[in-house]
């Protein structure tokens, strides 16, 4: 707030008192007064506006800058009503007010829209359980009808599952601190259920797959770990080389953590892509590849869901040499690596 931008707003009160002090002096002049007392006369009002002017101009430039140091120190700007100080004067006192009124209008319009997003979450969330009843019989027919066109039939409602299970989670990820638990968890069984998700998938896509070195305890939440793994499974098999597909899982200690391995010897990525694997969405060269659609959402979650869970997920890939997924766990419940 500068001094001069202030007096441009006090540009009519200027000019009444000069219009003022001018006609005081016009009709001064007639009369037999003294010089130096018409001089009196007329700067008695100039002086007495300057200083007022200036004890407003600075009292008003604190507040409105004490203000803007506080909203630079707030994470949630929206509550700058609630902690600035009450104003002395009229002005202020008709911001403070504003502001409390476009406050509440905007926590009820942005509770509105939460009720709305809530419903409709919960929609999603009863439709892709509903959803599951019919893929299971299904399943279960094709069990009991074993042929060609059944396996066929029961890899594309194996994708079906993985789409719908895909939807829920990312329906669930910005919630998940009310949906995990997170406990002593058997890195083994973790990484065996995993796998035991994608086996007809491995089968199908003849991919081998080798586990070592996996009787670990982690601390995690054992359901959400689950599906991380197997979408990390899900893109190795879906870019994996048409002949010795080969995927390599173990973990390793160290320190205070437990570092799950995933690797495969598929296509790989192309070095400029690493750093945007991760982004919502990204899908790269290898997703536009004839045959090979790709979501762009599974590394994004699985991202997501380790900044939650309180764990790291890192990748290192080269062209056509294959991909190394890293997942990092805590030995302990008070580690947190994020």
């Amino acid at each position: 707030m500068s001094f001069q931008k202030f007096l441009k707003g006090k540009i009519a009160l200027i000019a009444l008192i000069l219009f003022v002090v001018i006609s005081t002096q016009i009709l001064l002049l007639t009369s037999k007064m003294e010089f130096w007392i018409r001089l009196y006369i007329g700067m008695i009002p100039i002086i007495g506006i300057g200083i007022a002017l200036s004890i407003e101009y600075y009292h008003k430039k604190h507040f409105y800058c004490h203000i803007q140091q506080q909203l630079q120190e707030l994470d949630n700007k929206y509550l700058l009503s609630e902690v600035m100080e009450k104003p002395d004067f009229i002005e202020g006192e008709l911001l403070k007010d504003i502001l409390q009124e476009t406050g509440k209008s905007m926590l009820e319009n942005v509770n509105t829209y939460k009720h709305l997003q809530e419903d409709y979450k919960e929609y999603i969330e009863l439709w892709i359980h509903e959803i599951k009843t019919p893929i299971a019989a299904s399943k279960m027919i094709i069990e009991n009808n074993k042929s060609e066109v059944t396996r066929s039939i029961e890899e594309e409602l194996s994708k079906i599952e993985n789409y719908t299970e895909q939807a829920l989670f990312y329906a669930r990820s910005n919630s998940v601190e009310k949906d995990y638990i997170i406990t002593k968890s058997n890195l083994k069984e973790i990484v065996n259920n995993a796998v035991l998700k994608n086996k007809n998938s491995l089968l199908s896509n003849k991919v081998s797959i080798e586990i070592r070195n996996i009787e670990e305890t982690v601390y995690t939440d054992s359901k959400w770990t689950v599906f991380m793994i197997s979408q990390i499974l899900q893109n190795s098999i879906q870019y994996a080389k048409e002949e010795k597909g080969k995927l390599e899982i173990y973990a390793v200690p160290k320190n205070e953590k437990i570092v799950l391995y995933i690797k495969d010897n598929g296509i790989g990525i192309p070095k400029g892509e690493i750093t945007r694997v991760f982004e919502k969405g990204f899908t790269g060269n290898n997703g536009r590849i004839t045959g090979k659609k790709s979501t762009g959402l599974g590394l994004y979650l699985c991202k997501k869901l380790c900044d939650k869970l309180g764990l790291n997920i890192e990748l290192d890939s080269e062209k056509d040499v294959g991909t190394e997924v890293r997942i990092v766990f805590p030995k302990n419940s008070y580690t947190n690596f994020n």
